[in-house]
Order: C-alpha cells, then sequence, then structure tokens
C-alpha cells in the first residue's frame, strides 16, 4: 500500500490544481479520477463549449451581418459537425496538458472509482481489482452533476443535459432549452446562430436569476433581436416525449401552454457530488443540498479530511474551485495563505453580448446599509465596440459613497469576461474608481469603458 501525503479524488480544475500545489510544497501526492484528467470543465463544459461559441460567432456574422460587412454569399454552408469536432480537439489538447502537468510535478495519477475507507484510506475500484492508498490527507474534489427536474430522466436524443448537448454533432430541428442559467443562456447562443429555432424558459422573472435583474433583462433585449424566444416567470409541468420530439406543458404569465420541438435542454443547476464516497459514514457533515461543510481552510468535520470545488457548493465555477485547490493545498502544508472571498469572485458567462459580474448588486448593496453610488458607462460610446459592430450593453459600478470603496461591477457587453480582472483587482488591492480614472487606458480600447465608468462615478463624466 502506497503512502501518500496527500490523496485527491477528483481531478478537475479544483483536483489537480490543488495536487500540483501540494506537490509544489513538496508533499507527495497522488491524484484519482473515475473518468478523466481535467473533469467537466475541460472535457465536457467550459473549455468545448467556448469553441463552440467562437464558431457560433463567426456563424451569425455570416448568417446575418454580412451586409453591414460588406460581403455577401450565394450558398453559404455551415458545418456544425467540424464545429463539435474543433471543440473536441480544443478539449484534447488542454487535458494532454493536464497529464503532462500531473508527470511533471510527479503526481501519480489513479483511474477509477474512490470511496474514502478511513481518515487515513482511500480505496480505488478498477475493472483489476482494488487498490487501497494509505495517506495523511484526502481532498474530496468529485464535483456535481447536472440537477433534472423530477419524474424527467435525459435520454440523450429528445431530453438533454449539458453533456449531450456539448457532445452531439448535429443541430436539433428546434430547442427548448429549461432554465435561463449560464449553461442555458450559451447553449441558446450557439443554437441560434446556426438558425435553429430556440425558446428559453425560466422560472423566475428574468435571464441570469442569480446576477443584477438588469443584466438578465439586457441580455434578453439581445436575444429577442437575435430571434431567441425567451419566456420568463414560466414554470414547466410536464416533459412527454413525442414521436417526433417533445412537448413541455408551461404554466407562465398568460396561463397554461403547451411548447413542442425536436429537443429539450434541462439547464436548471447542479447537485454536489457527495454520494457513494462513503463520507456519512465517517460522520462527514453535509448540508441539506449534499454539499460538503468547509472551513475557510478548506477542512471538513473530519481532521485529515478537506473538500473543494463544486462538491462544496461554495460558489460552482471552475476558477473558485481552482483557488479552493491552492488554499487547500497550502493549509495542508502549513505554509502562509490566504482566506478566499467568495463575494469577490469573477463571474461570467459568454453569450452575445457576454456578461460578467462581481461582488455586491446595487440592492444588495442597499440592503446592507451601504450609501450607494452608481456609476453606468454604454459600449454605444465606446469607439473600439462600434468598431466591431458590437456596442449593445454597459459598465456599471456599484461604490460605496462613503469611502470610494468599490462594491460591485455589472458588465453586459463584447468580451466583457476580459474587462471584469481589472475591476477584482482593483477591490483586492483596495483600488478606488477615482485611482482607475486616472490610470491612463489604451485608446481605441474596451477597456475604456471601465475608466470612464470611474469618470462618472467621480461626477467627471468624459464622454457622455
Amino acid at each position: 500500500m502506497a503512502l501518500y501525503d496527500v490523496v485527491i479524488i477528483g481531478a478537475g480544475p479544483a483536483g489537480y490544481v490543488s495536487a500540483i500545489r501540494a506537490a509544489q510544497l513538496g508533499l507527495k501526492t497522488a491524484i484519482v479520477d473515475k473518468e478523466w484528467l481535467g473533469g467537466v470543465c475541460l472535457n465536457v463544459g467550459c473549455v468545448p463549449s467556448k469553441a463552440l461559441l467562437k464558431n457560433a460567432e463567426i456563424a451569425f456574422t455570416l448568417r446575418k451581418k454580412g451586409k453591414e460587412f460588406g460581403f455577401s454569399f450565394s450558398d453559404l454552408k455551415l458545418d456544425y459537425k467540424a464545429a463539435v469536432k474543433r471543440s473536441r480537439k480544443v478539449s484534447g489538447r488542454l487535458t494532454k496538458g493536464v497529464g503532462f502537468l500531473m508527470k511533471k510535478n510527479k503526481i501519480d495519477v489513479v483511474m477509477g472509482t474512490a470511496r474514502v475507507a478511513s481518515p487515513t484510506e482511500v480505496v480505488v475500484s478498477t475493472a483489476e481489482g482494488e487498490t487501497t492508498l494509505r495517506t495523511a490527507n484526502i481532498v474530496v474534489a468529485t464535483g456535481a452533476r447536472p440537477a433534472m427536474i423530477p419524474g424527467v430522466e435525459a435520454d440523450g436524443e429528445k431530453i438533454l443535459t449539458y453533456r449531450h448537448a456539448i457532445l452531439q454533432e448535429r443541430l436539433p430541428k428546434s430547442a427548448i432549452i429549461i432554465g435561463g442559467g449560464p449553461i442555458g443562456v450559451e447553449f441558446a447562443t450557439v443554437w441560434n446562430a446556426y438558425g435553429v429555432p430556440v425558446t428559453v424558459v425560466e422560472m423566475l422573472p428574468t435571464l441570469l436569476p442569480a446576477e443584477d435583474h438588469e443584466l438578465g433583462t439586457e441580455l434578453g433585449k439581445a436575444f429577442a433581436k437575435r430571434g431567441i424566444k425567451v419566456l420568463t416567470g414560466t414554470k414547466v409541468e410536464a416533459i412527454q416525449p413525442t414521436d417526433d420530439g417533445v412537448q413541455v406543458k408551461v404554466q407562465g404569465k398568460k396561463g397554461a401552454d403547451t411548447l413542442g420541438a425536436e429537443q429539450v435542454l434541462v439547464a436548471i443547476g447542479f447537485k454536489p457530488n457527495s454520494a457513494g464516497l462513503g463520507l456519512e459514514d465517517l460522520g462527514i457533515r453535509l448540508t441539506p443540498k449534499g454539499a460538503i461543510e468547509i472551513d475557510d481552510r478548506m477542512a471538513t468535520n473530519i481532521p485529515g479530511i478537506w473538500a473543494i470545488g463544486d462538491v462544496t457548493g461554495k460558489m460552482m465555477l471552475a476558477h473558485v474551485g481552482s483557488a479552493q485547490g491552492i488554499v487547500c493545498a497550502e493549509n495542508i502544508a502549513g505554509v502562509e495563505t490566504v482566506k478566499l472571498d467568495y463575494e469577490a469572485m469573477p463571474r461570467a458567462v459568454y453569450t452575445t453580448p457576454q456578461v460578467a459580474a462581481f461582488g455586491l448588486t446595487e440592492a444588495q448593496a442597499k440592503e446592507r446599509g451601504h450609501e450607494v453610488k452608481v456609476a453606468r458607462f454604454p459600449f454605444q460610446a465606446n469607439g473600439k465596440a462600434l468598431g466591431l459592430g458590437e456596442s449593445a450593453g454597459w459598465a456599471k459600478l456599484v461604490v460605496n459613497a462613503e469611502d470610494g470603496e468599490l462594491l460591485g461591477a455589472q458588465l453586459v457587453g463584447p468580451e466583457v469576461t476580459e474587462l471584469l480582472p481589472e475591476l477584482t483587482l482593483a477591490r483586492l488591492m483596495e483600488i478606488t474608481p477615482a485611482e482607475i480614472a486616472r490610470n491612463v487606458h489604451a485608446h481605441p480600447t474596451l477597456s475604456e469603458v471601465l475608466m470612464e465608468a470611474a469618470h462618472v462615478a467621480e461626477g467627471q463624466p468624459i464622454h457622455i
């Protein structure tokens, strides 16, 4: 039986990053996964979906914006299968890279299904039998799985999860997407760009209901212009497969209705993968939703057992899991580390237009008793955005009027996911909008909207 300092269960962005950091700190490390290195994110999630979204951007431009840019086609052909194959190549390249990093850092990789037998033992089952890994520390990084509507089962043909949708090499003839969160709206963007009739059904009042309602409203307007039908405030009552597709019974603002399409994508959220690991037998505390409870160190209530990533239910985002993984490894090694501020974590949605946010919304800041100053600058007044032909949207800063602290930001527009780090770094380093405004930004760039919004926050608007 091997003896390790750390055994990590789950090789997604939380697990493999934690393994690398642990190895860097001199800890003998092993990582276990039942399916693949890189987890959902690299294999069937955030990475391949971004490749599809790039293809979709080009497809939409060719189909719908040719006149604006001055070109035309007599016989335009779009090969979606080629787009999917490209996304698989992108994914494969990165997962091979993770394998290289494991070798580089001398991390043992064990492929199989893991069970925590004790605080010092992980039993791994493979087709060849069982192996027991003895270790001083166990890190659970098993991620999450798609939540499903009770009584509904995904068959991969008519009723899909994100995994079915991202791997299928054909376009649906028509689609209903249940759930207006990040996955739902991103697939709506992809399929619509290729000409698929898409309807998004969201139970809450706006798309992206976890974000500032203005972001969801703005995205809804953009979707309407692209021809995506959005039904907010609408609850799904039943999903029924038919001979040629699926019927979805809904209850909305105008009463009951029945929608029809060839395929339905269920994208209503995720559930932590905490079952079947033996955690309950060890007395690991779980939340009512099945997430593993952790403290600021990423430690569970059982000494020597830690948890990171989606299985903790803190924020189900790959970059949050990676940050947790680093902090966890540093705490295990007993070196200096940080306490994560989950509220300051960036959130990104890669639709057209993109959506990005961090921190408090205006309403949340007011609820906490802050005297709030809100500054907004539109992309319509930004030269780079106009040049790109993507001028919808705006940048909004939420500022504490008393001391100028940046409490949060909401952005919707072209490439705003790339603009967000300037603001999260400002929050981390306690940089105020006054200082952002004084920081000279290159012209013409999209990042100027942040400088301009900061000028607005200081009561000195320049270009509006």
